[in-house]
C-alpha cells in the first residue's frame, strides 16, 4: 500500500470511530443528553471520593482542607493515581459501575470518556465565563459541557534575546528571525519537534493560525484537506527544507543548546522555565518569551486537566460544589502557588503572584486565544495519525496537499 492509499485508509478508520463514536447522526450528540440538574444549596456535606493523578494527586488531600473548614460535615478522600495508569483505570472504573464522586481528566481524554455517557453534564452551578474560552472549549463534547477546567497550559516561542531584540509577530517574522538567528551564530534558527509522539501539538497551532478545523462545526466530519490546512503544513515544513529547523536532535541537548545559543528559538509550555533555569540560571537574562506568531488567526494549543463529576455519583452534589470551590479565583491562586500549576479562570491571573512574573504574563496573554483540540473519542488515534504523517512531512519531503488528503 502506498502512502497515500495508508493516510487515506487511516484517516477514513478514524473518522468513523471518531464521529460515530459520539453517537453523532444528523441530531448531534448533545440530544441523547439530558439537562444537567440542579445542585442543592447550603455547605457540602457526607464523603466526597476524589481521584487526582500525578503532583496533584499527591497534594490535592492536604489542599482539600480548607474547603472542609468552610464544611464541616464534608470529608474529602483523594486517591493519587499515576499518570500512566489513569487513562486505564477511569476506563475499567466506568465499565464496571465502579467510578469514584469525581476524577481530574485530562483534556483529551474527554470526548472518549463523555461519549460512555458516564459523566455528568455540568450545572448552572459552574460559571463558565469565569475560565479562558479555550479552556471551557476542552469540555465541550457534542455541545453539551461535561466537567469544569482545573489547571491549563499553553505554548510560546523561547528566544535567544542577544541573537534577536525583539520577538516576531506574523509567520514571515518568524522565518526572518530563524534565518537572522542563524545570521548571528545560531546553529539552528529554532527548533519543531518534526513528528514522532505528541508532535501535534506543536504543529496544531500553525493549523489553527491559518483559520483550519480539524472537523466542521457540529464535528460530521473531518476538514483536514481544507486549503487552510495545507498553508499550515506547507509552513511547518519550510523551516525544515530551508534548514532552519533540525529533523533530528539528540535526547536532552534542546536545554543546553539553546542556553548556548547553538538554537535560537522553540516552542513550549511553562515547564521550560523551570527547566531553563535550571540549566543555566544566569543564562536566563538572555532569554525571552512571547506569544506565538500569527497567521490569519492567533493561536496556540491549550491543554492542562477538567474535573469532571459522574452520573454514579454516590455524592453528586458535594462532587460539584468542591469542584465549584476549586474553581474560585482565590482558590487558584492558592493552588498555583502550592503547585504551580496555571489558572483556568482568568480572573486569577490578576494576582500579582502570577501578573508581576514576566515570564507567566506571556502565557496568560497567549491562553487568551489558545485553542483546544475537538473532543471526539478517539482523538489520540488521531493525533497518532497527525504525528506519522508530520514525520514524513518533515524527514521525507512529502507534499503537504498529500498529507492533508
Amino acid at each position: 500500500m502506498n502512502r497515500t492509499a495508508r493516510l487515506s485508509a487511516a484517516a477514513i478508520a478514524v473518522s468513523v470511530l471518531a464521529l460515530a463514536g459520539c453517537g453523532r447522526g444528523d441530531a448531534g450528540a448533545s440530544d441523547s443528553v439530558a439537562p444537567a440538574a440542579d445542585v442543592s444549596e447550603g455547605p457540602a456535606t457526607g464523603t466526597v471520593e476524589v481521584w487526582a493523578m500525578g503532583t496533584e494527586g499527591e497534594m490535592l488531600g492536604d489542599f482539600a482542607a480548607a474547603f472542609v473548614a468552610e464544611n464541616p460535615d464534608v470529608t474529602i478522600n483523594v486517591t493519587a493515581i499515576p499518570w500512566d495508569a489513569a487513562h486505564d483505570k477511569i476506563a475499567t472504573a466506568i465499565a464496571g459501575g465502579q467510578t469514584p464522586d469525581v476524577s481530574m481528566i485530562g483534556t483529551t481524554w474527554m470526548g472518549e470518556f463523555a461519549a460512555t455517557g458516564a459523566l455528568d453534564a455540568t450545572p448552572g452551578l459552574i460559571d463558565s465565563s469565569q475560565f479562558f474560552e479555550g479552556a471551557w472549549g476542552s469540555t465541550d463534547v457534542g455541545g453539551t459541557h461535561f466537567g469544569a477546567p482545573w489547571y491549563v497550559e499553553t505554548r510560546v516561542l523561547y528566544y535567544r534575546t542577544d541573537l534577536m531584540a525583539e520577538p516576531p509577530t506574523d509567520w514571515d517574522g518568524l522565518t526572518a528571525m530563524a534565518k537572522d538567528m542563524q545570521a548571528a551564530g545560531a546553529k539552528w534558527g529554532i527548533t519543531l519537534q518534526p513528528g514522532q509522539t505528541g508532535a501535534w501539538q506543536t504543529f496544531m497551532p500553525f493549523a489553527w493560525q491559518a483559520g483550519a478545523q480539524i472537523v466542521n462545526e457540529d464535528a460530521t466530519e473531518f476538514t483536514i484537506d481544507s486549503p487552510e490546512f495545507v498553508a499550515a503544513l506547507t509552513k511547518y515544513q519550510s523551516f525544515f527544507t530551508d534548514g532552519l529547523a533540525p529533523t533530528e536532535l539528540p535526547q536532552g541537548s534542546l536545554e543546553p543548546d539553546f542556553m548556548a545559543g547553538t538554537i535560537g528559538s522553540f516552542v513550549s509550555g511553562p515547564w521550560h522555565v523551570g527547566i531553563l533555569k535550571e540549566t543555566d540560571a544566569a543564562g536566563m537574562a538572555n532569554v525571552g518569551l512571547a506569544p506565538l506568531p500569527a497567521g490569519a488567526n492567533q493561536a496556540s494549543f491549550i491543554g492542562g486537566a477538567n474535573l469532571a463529576v459522574f452520573k454514579d455519583a454516590q455524592n453528586r452534589d458535594a462532587a460539584w460544589k468542591f469542584v465549584k470551590w476549586l474553581s474560585q479565583p482565590d482558590v487558584q491562586v492558592e493552588w498555583f502557588k502550592a503547585v504551580t500549576d496555571l489558572p483556568s479562570v482568568a480572573a486569577a491571573w490578576d494576582d500579582p503572584s502570577i501578573a508581576d512574573d514576566a515570564y507567566l504574563s506571556v502565557f496568560g496573554e497567549q491562553l487568551k486565544t489558545a485553542v483546544a483540540p475537538p473532543s471526539i473519542p478517539t482523538w489520540e488515534e488521531v493525533a497518532s495519525v497527525i504525528d506519522t504523517e508530520l514525520e514524513l512531512l518533515t524527514k521525507a519531503d512529502a507534499d503537504p496537499q498529500e498529507v492533508a488528503t
